[in-house]
């Protein structure tokens, strides 16, 4: 024990020291704050530059007045015919387009929309809703619609989710537990895959420079195995920590930063009011800016979602699944002397990994306490993503025991299968292995 402890520690703090780690830690939380950010630039930008001028010719001289200009669209009328607008907008800027209403527009409900490029989805679209609703008015109108009676029974119904628990009604949201579930998902399926890749990497290393010939005349392949592997999870446990905590700061920094103590406050209160229906006025949007709302909106969300649960149950699953498959990394390194030969082994043991990850997207999105995502959680080669998936929605506690505990004995069974073959070709170089013979070495005697 005291020899798997030491190689732990040296794994660890082999890793933890490195300026790769301190950079990754710190820098990812500041690096996908900047994404997002970024993101919200480059999109705010292209509405920008989207902006387009559209020459109208209005054959039926009333749709021109009823049009009406945007921050995207700005409309400017033409008496020319479309032939001689046409020709002058050869010489005009890009974004500049025009739209020939026919004489029989309200009859044929159909355009021409004529620009000097490829025509914009979103101004295409723009237009298309605009004339829409003027065609939708002139047929009230017909009908003697008026206004203020389509005003009357104008409804907009608002579904407020809420989740039985323990026979009390909670707040509940499908969408943000749809975001966190879809989270998990792909950071698990990353976290799997790069640091049993690091067990793997490790291994073929200390092969390849024989030095694994020194350390196996101190300690058995066993010990060093499990050495590897647990001070390579502790690695990742500590990353993922880390990256909570710098998250966490980071998010309290631009909350003060963004909306004032009082602000959040009454926002919050106003959300709640008109959540049970206390509020009859709108909110008066010009109080706070963008940003701020949008914090305190997905502050809300958040608070219904038992994030507790999530994150003890997120460090449960994901170092399961981490121990399982970096037994099967650990067996595959020991097997080969290069990476490249390690793919042919890697891809079958990570197939139930990636198949979870697949259906993630769909079916258990879609349907997370139906039978398939049941028991895909309950399998210890697709539980690490299968419930953490599911657990944003609320599973039920005997569940997620079960789980947790078939994926203990699985971790246990990978180990001992592993640790077979791993005894045997940690020692072996120079001879190119295959199925039937990691067969073999499994079925050798100690």
């Amino acid at each position: 024990m005291n020899k798997i402890k030491l190689i732990i520690q040296r794994e660890y703090l082999t890793r933890v020291r490195k300026k790769s780690f301190l950079l990754t830690t710190f820098l990812v939380p500041l690096f996908f704050i900047a994404m997002y950010v970024g993101v919200i630039f480059l999109t705010k930008k292209s509405f920008d530059e989207s902006h387009t001028v559209v020459y109208i010719v209005d054959e039926t001289n009333d749709v021109i007045n009823k049009l009406n200009s945007s921050k995207n669209v700005t409309y400017l009328k033409e008496n020319q015919d479309i032939q001689q607008q046409i020709k002058s907008i050869n010489s005009a800027k890009d974004n500049t387009s025009i739209l020939h209403i026919p004489r029989d527009f309200y009859d044929s409900e159909s355009v021409e929309f004529l620009s000097v490029d490829k025509p914009n989805i979103s101004t295409e679209a723009e237009i298309r809703d605009s004339l829409n609703r003027i065609i939708k008015d002139k047929k009230y109108e017909s009908y003697g619609i008026t206004k203020d009676m389509r005003r009357a029974i104008k409804s907009n119904v608002v579904i407020k989710s809420k989740e039985i628990k323990d026979g009390t009604a909670t707040e509940s949201n499908t969408e943000v537990a749809m975001a966190i579930s879809l989270a998990l998902s792909i950071l698990v399926y990353i976290s799997l895959f790069l640091y049993g890749s690091q067990v793997m990497r490790g291994i073929i290393e200390e092969k390849n420079s024989r030095i694994i010939e020194v350390i196996i005349s101190s300690v058995k392949p066993f010990q060093l195995m499990m050495g590897k592997i647990i001070g390579i999870g502790l690695v990742g446990l500590t990353q993922f920590a880390l990256w909570i905590i710098v998250s966490i700061t980071l998010a309290g920094i631009a909350s003060s930063t963004i909306v004032s103590k009082e602000d959040l406050a009454n926002q919050l209160m106003q959300n709640k009011s008109q959540q049970i229906g206390m509020a009859d006025t709108p909110i008066d949007q010009t109080s706070s800016s963008f940003d701020g709302e949008t914090f305190v909106e997905i502050i809300g969300l958040l608070q219904t979602l038992n994030l507790t649960e999530i994150v003890v149950c997120f460090f449960v699953f994901f170092l399961g699944g981490y121990l399982i498959y970096s037994a099967l990394f650990a067996a595959v390194g020991s097997a080969v002397d290069s990476e490249t030969e390690a793919s042919q082994f890697t891809l079958p043991i990570t197939m139930p990994l990636l198949l979870t990850y697949a259906l993630s997207f769909g079916v258990l999105i879609n349907n997370p306490h139906g039978s398939v995502a049941m028991w895909l959680s309950f399998i210890p080669f697709t539980s690490p993503i299968a419930m953490l998936v599911r657990i944003p929605f609320g599973v039920p506690t005997w569940q997620i025991i079960i789980s947790a505990i078939l994926l203990i004995l699985g971790f246990i069974l990978t180990t001992w299968f592993a640790a077979r073959i791993y005894r045997v070709g940690i020692l072996m170089y120079g001879k190119k292995a295959s199925y039937k013979e990691l067969i073999k070495w499994f079925k050798y005697k100690s």
